[in-house]
């Protein structure tokens, strides 16, 4: 046998070796195990590769060459640098860990109010001006985005649970607001057995110093004597109808519930102003469903928002530990939660032997999720033209880790993900996006930041 016969021979016995290898590592689950192995694997791919540039024909070195740059360009081109919580596969490859994008044009990034305390919920009531809530004061503030000047908090409030994530919600006003003057708020509330996701309205004073002739139009029963997972995000839609979103309150057993159709926990709920059930609603002939659900099989969800060129309806709701989802919603269908999920429990467990693809149980796929969790919040479409290349993305509070997603849509498919203010150390609470293009942000941590296109 020939020197270059036996080199060849050594090269590819050695190349068998690191595949295996690298096949043991990927079972691994745990952050500290998948960190190790994929530092072994990068070192044995170096030796490997020198023994490969030593002993292998022109042909192979390039093949080496070429293949070490494809791994290169794959792991820039993801957007998420943290590895997997889970096992679990997509449904679909754009279903997770989309590909990297940057902004391009130039951003001033201003902080406009501090020393809030978590401000929980956001909207623009008039132009530059903002209706805040205050999560654990039970507060409701407005904010100049142009001074940054706080008022005094607004009166007329209802009693509010303010334990561990209840308090003071979301808040949003009437589509006749200048009229009306009604302002639409959640909240969590004592009620006989426990605590319940309320929504309530009243009529912002001329003054603005208060709420007038407020009343609770809806509560979400069953109540439950717990401090979790309210939900309790509110959007109008084009006909003038509220939709709400609720937890299905964590512990288990009641998070069962999510997938019982006479309860209004872990659902899309569509009710009118006055707290009825809208007559189209999906279930409104099913005598063993509440009326008020338009879907169901849900986690905790905290973000909604229409999509300005289609019209649907999308959420982001948390999972357990990885598996946060992003969802399209359609009327009458089941999500999930929680016989199937992306995530783990915090635990370590599997969530129901570890059943994750949805659409196989008869549930609907979520368009995308996060692995690891991106603990996502509020959030907002930009539907401005103020910054062009932002036009019809989509923008999701971060909790942990602490960012603002920027989510790049096709087609409903996820094409590009980047995360913005990753320096801040903030847990990025609701997003929205001014009349004037700005893209607002509101903090646990009581800050109130303005992103615009640089002039």
């Amino acid at each position: 046998m020939t020197k270059v016969s036996w080199s060849r021979l050594m090269f590819f016995t050695m190349l068998i070796f690191v595949l295996a290898l690298a096949a043991c590592g990927n079972g691994d689950t745990s952050d500290e195990a998948s960190t190790d192995d994929s530092e072994m694997a990068t070192e044995e791919s170096a030796d490997d590769s020198e023994t490969a540039t030593e002993e292998s024909t022109e042909d192979s070195e390039t093949a080496t060459e070429e293949s070490t740059d494809d791994s290169e360009t794959a792991a820039e081109e993801s957007a998420e640098t943290e590895p997997k919580v889970t096992e679990f596969e997509p449904a679909f490859p754009e279903q997770t860990r989309a590909p990297a994008v940057e902004t391009e044009a130039e951003l001033d990034v201003e902080v406009v109010a501090e020393g809030l305390g978590v401000s929980w919920g956001m909207e623009e009531f008039d132009t530059n001006r903002l209706l805040v809530t205050q999560r654990d004061e039970a507060e409701l503030l407005i904010v100049n985005l142009e001074d940054g000047s706080v008022s005094d908090p607004i009166e007329g409030l209802p009693e509010v649970n303010t334990e561990a994530q209840g308090g003071l919600l979301d808040v949003t006003i009437a589509p006749d607001f200048d009229e009306s003057r009604l302002v639409f708020v959640t909240f969590a509330q004592d009620v006989d057995g426990g605590t319940v996701t309320a929504v309530g309205k009243g009529a912002l004073s001329e003054d603005e110093t208060s709420l007038e002739d407020f009343e609770v139009i809806f509560q979400a029963e069953p109540a439950y004597d717990g401090t979790l997972h309210y939900g309790g995000r509110i959007i109008f839609d084009d006909e003038g109808n509220l939709f709400l979103t609720t937890g299905e309150r964590s512990d288990d057993p009641i998070r069962e519930r999510a997938q019982d159709l006479d309860a209004y926990l872990g659902k899309v709920i569509h009710i009118t102003p006055d707290g009825e059930a809208v007559d189209t609603n999906p279930f409104i002939e099913d005598e063993d469903a509440l009326d008020g659900i338009y879907s169901y099989g849900h986690r905790n969800i905290q973000g909604v928002d229409f999509h300005p060129e289609t019209g649907d309806l999308w959420i982001v709701e948390f999972g357990p530990q990885a598996g946060d989802e992003l969802n399209i919603i359609e009327p009458g269908s089941n999500y999930g939660w929680p016989t199937v999920s992306y995530g783990i429990e915090y635990s370590g467990e599997l969530i129901n032997d570890g059943v994750s693809e949805h659409e196989a149980q008869g549930f609907v796929e979520p368009v995308y999720y996060w692995d690891p969790t991106s603990a996502p919040s509020g959030m907002s479409f930009y539907d401005n033209d103020a910054i062009p290349e932002w036009e019809n993305n989509l923008f999701i509070g971060g909790l942990a880790p602490n960012y603002i997603v920027r989510v790049v849509i096709e087609d409903d498919i996820i094409v590009g993900e980047e995360r913005l203010l990753t320096e801040e150390g903030e847990r990025f609470r609701d997003i929205l996006v001014t009349e004037d293009g700005a893209l607002v942000a509101a903090t646990d941590g009581g800050m109130i930041y303005k992103i615009a296109a640089a002039e």
